[in-house]
């Protein structure tokens, strides 16, 4: 029987030189109101239907791996949402095209829970990227407390 040993990745470091790799996780924060608006936010109107909330920024670099929405409190409802990244320039890009449901298409909101990603593929943002949750399914019209993580490996820019 034949040990089969496979080439390295191809992919270096980025930014140090630590044994433990170069893999982080970014949180993200969005509570609403008691009227459903997004707290902290430049808005006082509640979420409706078809509202893209930009909960932050990805920078250049990062291979996006994984994500996890958690519901501590929920939206109204029948409320659902689409999590995904699109260019901060508003520029698509050929090779790596800005996807509003990257990590989740339809997942709702509308229940305690934590939601996982379902895509199926890895890619590296070649410039800074807005994490956007589409809300869909029906306004929110309550207090509701959700963290985002994203993880992802910061290869840095190319």
């Amino acid at each position: 029987m034949a040990n089969i040993k496979l080439k390295g990745s191809g992919y270096g470091q980025f930014g140090g030189f630590t044994p433990y790799g170069n893999v982080t996780v970014l949180a993200f924060a969005l509570a609403t109101t008691a009227l459903g608006a997004a707290a902290e936010s430049n808005s006082t109107a509640a979420v409706k239907n078809g509202d893209v909330i930009e909960l932050g920024i990805l920078p250049t670099g990062m291979r996006l791996e994984d994500a996890q929405v958690i519901i501590t409190t929920a939206m109204t409802a029948a409320t659902t949402g689409k999590l995904g990244f699109v260019y901060e320039d508003g520029v698509d890009d050929a090779a790596v095209p800005q996807d509003a449901a990257y990590f989740i298409n339809g997942g709702s909101l509308a229940t305690a829970a934590r939601l996982r990603a379902s895509g199926t593929k890895l890619v590296v943002l070649p410039k800074p990227a807005k994490l956007v949750l589409t809300v869909g399914g029906a306004d929110n019209a309550k207090a509701s407390d959700i963290k985002v993580l994203v993880y992802g490996e910061l290869t840095g820019p190319k």
